[in-house]
């Protein structure tokens, strides 16, 4: 009988910790379940730390009124947007990674094998889905079985395709930005080359808005058009390179008339859009008629609804108009590389951190810091 129950005691099943949502509007939970196993291309990470999106309370308590066509993962779930950690297994068929890596996890799931994904563009992907987050579809469901964790537990599975490796000077508090760091490089991206150009920032005080600042100086970009609401913020931005930003409280009248005044009536190069889910689209509105001819506006932003431009002036003055969600996993490895290499500093961004049994504390503080300049996370 003691054979049994010692051979039972080294085949049992690992376990790990997870913070777990059983129903919205409740609080999270933290408790003991299966730890998942890595196999094929797939690896598990032992999650150190995992990015807190300040936008993750309205995604709990509203995103399925709000946005019923992108589901959540099922319940109970497992949330969490930006891991970084180490990886603790590898399946046979990985063979760049090891046991011991450190690394980010970019969160973007899709399914690998449509003409979307060979191209590398698999936000086009019709499986794409954020795990730990919101899917895009109902295709997601499908996604969200074969990779149920986020990163609020203590080991999460992950293809090997989403793994971004770390450099040794970006600590684990700082890497849980890369997801809005990321954010903000894609965009920039999609205006095409901008430098010695002029750029609109719209919502530049915020968690994307400031990485978009971050980004638009180092790549180059001549003179930044930096608009939000709060001046006291307005001027930390402006802090960051005094003779390239120029700041503006739309509080005080029109953004538009703003650039265009600062311009000689030309107008910008360009407009990023960094606002959040529950801002109004009158600053979007307002600030993209401040692009001159021929510039281009991508939206990064949370806003939804119903812009209502006129479209007459989008042809004539040969305006680009676009989205960008999220980043690639190579412009995730682009990106640490600009920071391995000092183009960014990560300085400047301050981490306010909160242990993982006080996960639901973090969901409602992330309001406590100095707009984009702090980082939220929780630490396992």
């Amino acid at each position: 009988m003691s054979m049994l129950t010692q051979d039972s005691r080294h085949t049992r099943t690992p376990m790990m910790r997870a913070a777990r949502l059983h129903e919205v509007g409740q609080p999270m939970v933290i408790e003991e379940i299966e730890r998942p196993r890595a196999a094929g291309t797939d690896v598990i990470v032992e999650v150190k730390a995992c990015g807190m999106v300040p936008n993750l309370a309205n995604v709990l308590a509203n995103w399925e009124t709000w946005y019923p066509h992108e589901p959540l993962p099922p319940r109970p779930a497992i949330f969490g947007l930006d891991p970084v950690g180490v990886i603790a297994e590898v399946g046979e068929q990985v063979v760049a990674l090891a046991p011991g890596d450190r690394v980010y996890v970019n969160p973007t799931r899709s399914c690998g094998a449509c003409h979307a994904c060979a191209s590398g563009v698999p936000q086009s992907c019709d499986h794409w889905t954020f795990a730990g987050y919101f899917g895009f579809n109902r295709n997601s469901l499908a996604i969200y079985e074969k990779y149920p964790q986020g990163g609020f537990c203590e080991f999460m599975k992950a293809p090997q395709n989403a793994i971004v490796p770390l450099p040794d000077n970006l600590d684990f508090r700082q890497a849980t930005r890369l997801g809005y760091l990321g954010t903000a490089y894609a965009g920039l991206k999609k205006l095409g080359p901008m430098t010695g150009k002029t750029l609109i920032i719209d919502g530049a005080t915020g968690t994307l808005g400031v990485g978009v600042t971050l980004l638009a100086l180092a790549t180059g970009v001549s003179r930044i058009f930096a608009v939000a609401r709060g001046a006291e913020l307005l001027a930390r931005v402006k802090a960051l390179a005094p003779d390239r930003i120029d700041t503006f409280s739309n509080l005080s009248g029109s953004t538009a008339e703003w650039v265009r005044d600062q311009t000689g009536g030309r107008g910008a190069d360009a407009m990023i859009d960094t606002l959040g889910a529950v801002a109004s689209l009158d600053s979007f509105k307002d600030a993209m008629h401040g692009v001159g001819r021929g510039g281009r506006i991508v939206n990064i932003g949370g806003t939804a609804g119903e812009l209502g431009f006129d479209v007459k002036w989008g042809m004539d003055n040969s305006i680009g108009l676009s989205g960008s969600a999220w980043f690639t996993t190579a412009e995730g490895m682009e990106l640490v590389d600009m920071i391995r290499c000092g183009v960014i500093d990560m300085s400047v961004l301050q981490p306010k951190a909160w242990a993982f049994e006080d996960i639901n504390a973090a969901i409602n503080g992330v309001t406590s810091g100095d707009g984009g300049f702090t980082s939220y996370l929780v630490e396992m």
